[in-house]
């Protein structure tokens, strides 16, 4: 399982006229097929945009918080 931190991918505060930059580092650490934490924190629409970018590339998705734990998002194992 890869953890990815979302506040690593931008410094200080999330702009939205990164957002490709931050959907390009994301993408590049969660690489293809694996099942992947989204955590830390970063703007809702950060964890929106990253979650629907990975959809179709992870496994499987969770959000991870202090508060919730690990919730799945989706789940695409073939079994």
């Amino acid at each position: 399982m890869k953890i990815i931190d979302l506040s690593t991918l931008y410094n200080e505060r999330a702009k939205i006229s990164e957002l490709d930059l931050y959907i390009k580092k994301a993408k590049n650490l969660a690489g293809e097929g694996n099942d992947i934490v989204l955590t830390g924190p970063a703007p809702v629409w950060l964890y929106m945009k990253t979650g629907h970018a990975l959809h179709g590339i992870a496994t499987k998705l969770f959000y991870r918080s202090p508060v919730t734990g690990d919730i799945e998002i989706f789940n695409h194992t073939p079994y």
